[in-house]
C-alpha cells in the first residue's frame, strides 16, 4: 500500500487515486530565464523518482510538467522585473528566443540525467486563453477585483489562505506581509496579482497581450498575466480542475502553491490537489545554491570535469525527497566509486554460466515496501547492495537489480553494455600494442634503427605508450 506524505496535511497518507486507471501528477518546471544548476535539477529528479514508482506499482500516470516563459517576477510579492525580461536584456535577444535557448539545455541536462520526459511539456504563453478565462470566473464570483495597474486576487475572500504554509496571514512573510505595496488601490498588501497591466513598473514591459479586463490607464487591457495563474491554467487545461498530486520544491510552499489552491479552488468549486508532494533544497558545500550570489554548479561544468550524469543520479537517490541534501566534490567522487563498483558486479554477474535469471521475489517485496513508504529510494537503493552480498544466484540478481532500476533510473543496462565494449576494446588494444612492441624488438634485432624508432613513435603518439630500452 503506497503512502504519501502529504504537506497539506502534515502526515503521511495512503494513496487513493481519484481514477484507479490512471493519476494525475503536475510538477512546477523551470522558469527558463537561464541555466538549471545541479539543485534545480535535484528537484526534477525527484519528481521523476515519484513518477517512476507509481508506474512501477502499476499506474498509468499523466504527467505535466511546465515551463514559465513569462509572468515570473524577481520577488514572489509581485514587485521586481519579470525574469524573461531581466534575460532579455542582459543578452540582448527577444524573450521567445531565450525561452527556446534555456528550454533546449533544461531538456539536454534532464535527457543525461535520465529523467524521464513529462507526458505533456505545458509551455505558459500557451495557455493564455485558459488563464484569462479563470481570471474572468474569479472576477464574476467576487473573489478579484480590478485597479488601474492590476487585477488581483481577494486573499481575505478564501477560506484557510494559509492552510498549506501554516503562516499568520499578518505576518511580514515572502509574497504576503506588509512590505512595498507599488499600487495604492490594492486592497490588502497580500493580495497577489492574476494579471497587470501595462503601466507604472510594467509600462515598457517586452510581453504583453490584450485582454477583457479593464483599466483607465491603458487600451484593450493590454499586459500579462501573473506567475501563479499560469500553473492554475494549465492544470486545468491539461489535468481538469482536480488532480492527484501537485510536485514541487518547498519554496513554492509559503506563495506560489499557497495562490494555486486559492485561485484554482475559488473558481472550480472543487478541491484541487488532494497530495502535496514537496523536495526539500541541495545545498553547495553547506551553503545555499544562489545564481545571484554565483554559488551554482551546473550539469554540464561537472561533465567538464569527467563526471558521468549518472554519478550525480546516483548521489542524488541516495537522499530522501523530503530531505535536505548536500553536494561536494567529495560526495560526488564517493557516488562515482559506488556506481562503478556497481557496475563492475553487474558485469561480474552477467558473464556467469548461469541460465537466464529471474526476479527474486522476496527481494523485490522489500524493494516495493520501501518505494511504498513515501518513495524511500534511499532504503530501495540500500537493497541492492545487500542484495549484492546475498548468496542468491548470479544471474538472479542480475535480472533482479535489471528489475529495480526501473525506478531508480541508473541507466545500468547500459553501463554495463558500454563498460564491456570499453574491456573489448582494451583487450584489441592491449594485442596492438604487443604486436607493435614484437615488430620494434625484430627490428632492433636486425639493427633496423629507423623502424623501431618509427614504432616507438607510433606506440607514443598513437597510445601514449612509452619504451625504454634497456641499456
Amino acid at each position: 500500500m503506497l503512502k504519501l506524505f502529504n504537506s497539506l496535511t502534515k502526515k503521511k497518507e495512503e494513496f487513493i487515486p481519484l481514477d484507479p486507471h490512471i493519476i494525475k501528477m503536475y510538477h512546477c518546471g523551470p522558469t527558463v530565464y537561464w541555466n538549471q544548476h545541479i539543485g534545480n535539477m535535484r528537484g526534477m529528479l525527484m519528481g521523476d523518482l515519484v513518477r517512476r514508482t507509481l508506474i512501477y506499482l502499476g499506474y498509468d500516470v499523466r504527467y505535466v510538467r511546465n515551463y514559465t516563459d513569462f509572468g515570473h517576477l524577481t520577488s514572489d510579492a509581485d514587485e521586481g522585473e519579470d525574469k524573461m525580461e531581466k534575460a532579455s536584456k542582459r543578452e540582448n535577444l527577444d524573450p521567445r528566443v531565450i525561452a527556446d535557448k534555456y528550454i533546449k539545455q533544461f531538456e539536454k541536462d534532464t535527457t543525461n540525467l535520465n529523467i524521464l520526459d513529462p507526458t505533456v511539456k505545458a509551455r505558459a504563453t500557451d495557455y493564455l486563453e485558459e488563464m484569462t478565462k479563470i481570471i474572468e470566473i474569479l472576477l464574476e464570483k467576487g473573489f478579484a477585483y480590478t485597479t488601474s495597474k492590476a487585477v488581483y486576487f481577494d486573499v481575505t475572500k478564501f477560506e484557510n489562505y494559509t492552510a498549506l504554509s501554516g503562516q499568520n496571514l499578518y505576518e511580514n512573510i515572502s509574497g504576503a506581509g506588509f512590505g512595498k505595496v507599488s499600487d495604492e488601490n490594492k486592497k490588502h498588501p497580500f493580495d497577489f496579482a492574476l494579471w497587470f497591466f501595462k503601466v507604472g513598473d510594467h509600462k515598457n514591459a517586452l510581453q504583453f497581450w490584450p485582454s477583457p479586463f479593464k483599466s483607465d490607464l491603458v487600451n484593450n487591457g493590454l499586459g500579462f498575466p501573473g506567475w501563479h495563474i499560469e500553473c492554475s491554467a494549465m492544470v486545468r487545461k491539461e489535468l481538469g480542475k482536480s488532480i492527484d498530486i501537485h510536485f514541487g520544491g518547498v519554496e513554492h510552499i509559503p506563495v506560489h502553491h499557497t495562490n494555486e489552491i486559492a485561485q484554482s479552488e475559488s473558481a472550480n468549486g472543487v478541491k484541487f490537489v488532494n497530495y502535496w508532494l514537496h523536495n526539500e533544497h541541495l545545498t553547495l558545500n553547506n551553503s545555499k545554491i544562489s545564481k545571484s550570489d554565483g554559488n551554482f554548479i551546473l550539469l554540464d561544468e561537472l561533465i567538464e570535469k569527467g563526471y558521468d550524469p549518472m554519478h550525480l543520479r546516483y548521489l542524488l537517490i541516495g537522499s530522501h525527497y523530503r530531505s535536505k541534501q548536500n553536494f561536494s566534490f567529495e560526495a560526488l567522487d564517493s557516488a562515482r566509486n559506488a556506481y562503478k563498483r556497481l557496475v563492475a558486479n553487474l558485469i561480474k554477474l552477467k558473464n556467469s554460466n548461469e541460465n537466464n535469471g529471474k526476479v527474486i521475489k522476496i527481494w523485490k517485496d522489500k524493494f516495493i515496501e520501501a518505494i511504498e513508504d513515501d518513495v524511500n529510494v534511499p532504503q530501495a537503493l540500500s537493497y541492492v547492495w545487500d542484495l549484492l552480498k546475498s548468496d542468491e544466484k548470479p544471474l538472479d540478481k542480475y535480472a533482479t537489480i535489471m528489475e529495480f532500476d526501473k525506478v531508480l533510473g541508473l541507466s545500468l543496462a547500459k553501463a554495463v553494455l558500454n563498460e564491456k565494449k570499453i574491456s573489448v576494446n582494451d583487450d584489441i588494444l592491449s594485442k596492438e600494442i604487443q604486436d607493435l612492441i614484437s615488430k620494434r624488438e625484430i627490428a632492433r634485432s636486425n639493427k633496423d634503427w629507423n623502424l623501431a624508432d618509427k614504432i616507438r613513435d607510433e606506440l607514443k603518439t598513437k597510445f601514449e605508450f612509452e619504451v625504454i630500452d634497456k641499456k
